[in-house]
């Protein structure tokens, strides 16, 4: 067994080994859209006398001659339907007692446990060495009871284990253990300590008292660390008004102006439904997209967002695959960027919660994308930051250009990007540089690659071209560039194969420290602002 004392520093009392209940309103939470369409089938049968209740000089009588509560009034049956409707709600709050009364958890040195189900048990469990993230959810209606819930992101597909709900307090400190404890540092110092014993799950006995100490009331404020971007709300709906969608709803438009006059002018009626789904998008992605930060901790780095459902995830050092850099064709006048990542997110690729754990960066200036890109590589010098500016997101400009690109003879494989289409080995990764239109510069660690492929269609072989693929998991970030010279990419991925086994074996940013990251201050470099300015 683990040395208690070694690792009773770092353990809050929900995280000491033993089996811990959640928050009582847990049910409640969990089967509230139940509740809401139970209540919903209710009103609707009732709406014509909750009209006559509230307004009874304009109800129409004769309407409640075949209304059921006019049944049971006519009847004399008012005593047995309170009956029944009270042995209904003790049936639900037996339910809802008994779903709370299985339904368990508990952190130990190893795993994240949760036990649930009354008749079909359920045991999930994820073992910390694989924990990829931890993400807090805070829906609108339980911020208002003070809870919040957990999940932790395991490393497969559908491997995720929920802790839903806790109190906000006890979340946020049971996260704090879960990311302490898959660091690796507490476990290697209660090694250290215990010497020779064989180490083991860990157990510390302490008991917490009053069901388990979860009910503490109304949601307490939560110390936020500063972010170190800050989007104006201004940015952020002109970023979505000018993306593509907003094309597509031009397109849309034209088609059904286009089809009312050389058709018939009922098409026009289609515009309201097409506006109003457009709209529901739009109003959608900027509420998921407010009240953004990111910021570096103990842990990781943590990004939070959205208006009304807050989310709050933490993401480890080492558990990011892949970067992506955008610029569609309607913010290059302004300057703006994102960013969007590849990580174990424990759902589809196809997921939309996927999709929006992506985009760790919705909309920034280039300071910004700078800011974030070295809270997760930190290790980027002024030199490298400069080139990966200059050359990859600005690029190219003149015959220094380092990326292996598309050849002359292949330039119709790709019309207006073959100049710009390359891809660049460095000692840390593998750039991927892509689209003139729709700028995008991708970022692959060598330390986190799976492997490098190399492909060639018919066409391919006829022009010497070929495709270079960085295989790393499922995500919304392509990691293949094509139509680039033949023997160019051989070489590359060559060197390639190389240095991905050396930079894997000297990777140790699986365990991380507990230092908080530096202040991701950019730097300022005055070619950097030339090389722009001529582009």
């Amino acid at each position: 067994m683990t040395d208690p004392a070694a690792v009773a520093d770092v353990r809050s009392p929900l995280s000491d080994g033993e089996w811990h209940r959640l928050h009582p309103l847990t049910p409640v939470l969990r089967g509230g859209l139940f509740l809401v369409v139970v209540l919903g089938i209710v009103i609707t049968n009732l709406r014509d006398r909750i009209i006559g209740w509230l307004f009874p000089a304009v109800a129409d009588l004769e309407r409640y001659e075949a209304d059921p509560v006019d049944y049971v009034v006519s009847n004399n049956l008012i005593l047995l339907a309170l009956v029944a409707v009270l042995a209904v709600l003790l049936l639900l709050l037996g339910g809802f007692w008994l779903s709370w009364r299985f339904h368990t958890l508990r952190i130990t040195g190893d795993d994240v446990e949760v036990r649930s189900g009354i008749l079909f048990r359920t045991h999930r469990r994820a073992p910390l060495d694989r924990v990829q993230g931890v993400n807090l959810t805070r829906p609108m209606v339980a911020r208002l009871l003070g809870a919040a819930k957990l999940e932790v992101v395991g490393a497969g597909l559908d491997s995720n284990v929920k802790l839903e709900y806790l109190s906000t307090t006890n979340a946020e400190a049971l996260r704090a253990d879960i990311l302490r404890l898959a660091s690796g540092r507490q476990l290697a110092r209660a090694s250290d300590a215990a010497g020779s014993v064989p180490r083991g799950r860990a157990a510390v006995a302490t008991v917490s008292a009053a069901l388990t100490g979860l009910i503490d009331g109304a949601e307490q404020p939560v110390a936020e660390p500063a972010s170190v971007v800050h989007i104006p709300p201004g940015r952020l709906i002109g970023s979505r008004l000018l993306s593509g969608s907003t094309l597509w709803l031009l397109v849309v438009v034209a088609a059904i102006i286009v089809g009312s006059v050389v058709g018939t002018p009922w098409v026009l009626f289609t515009l309201v439904p097409a506006a109003l789904g457009f709209a529901a998008y739009w109003f959608r992605t900027i509420t998921r997209a407010l009240r953004y930060s990111i910021a570096p901790t103990p842990s990781g780095v943590r990004i939070t967002f959205g208006l009304f459902t807050t989310i709050t995830e933490t993401l480890p050092p080492g558990r990011v695959h892949a970067f992506e850099i955008r610029q569609p064709l309607l913010w290059r006048g302004c300057g703006w960027w994102s960013i969007r990542v590849n990580r174990l997110s424990g759902r589809s690729a196809n997921d939309a919660q996927s999709q929006q754990f992506a985009d760790v960066l919705p909309v920034g200036t280039r300071d910004d994308v700078e800011r974030v890109l070295r809270l997760f590589l930190p290790g980027i010098s002024a030199a490298q930051w400069q080139e990966l500016v200059v050359h990859g997101l600005l690029g190219p400009h003149d015959e220094s250009d380092p990326y292996v690109t598309t050849p002359r003879r292949a330039w119709w494989l790709r019309p207006l990007s073959w100049r710009r289409n390359g891809v660049l080995l460095t000692p840390d990764a593998i750039l991927l540089r892509r689209g003139l239109i729709w700028r995008s510069l991708v970022i692959l660690p060598l330390a986190r690659l799976q492997s490098v492929a190399l492909s060639q269609g018919p066409i391919g072989r006829s022009q010497k071209a070929a495709t270079l693929t960085g295989h790393t998991v499922a995500g919304q970030v392509p990691g293949a560039v094509g139509a680039l010279d033949r023997d160019d990419a051989v070489a590359v991925w060559q060197q390639a194969a190389t240095a991905v086994i050396a930079a894997a074996a000297s990777d140790r940013s699986h365990r991380w420290d507990a230092a908080p990251p530096a202040d991701p201050t950019p730097t300022t470099i005055a070619t950097i602002d030339e090389e722009e300015g001529r582009a």
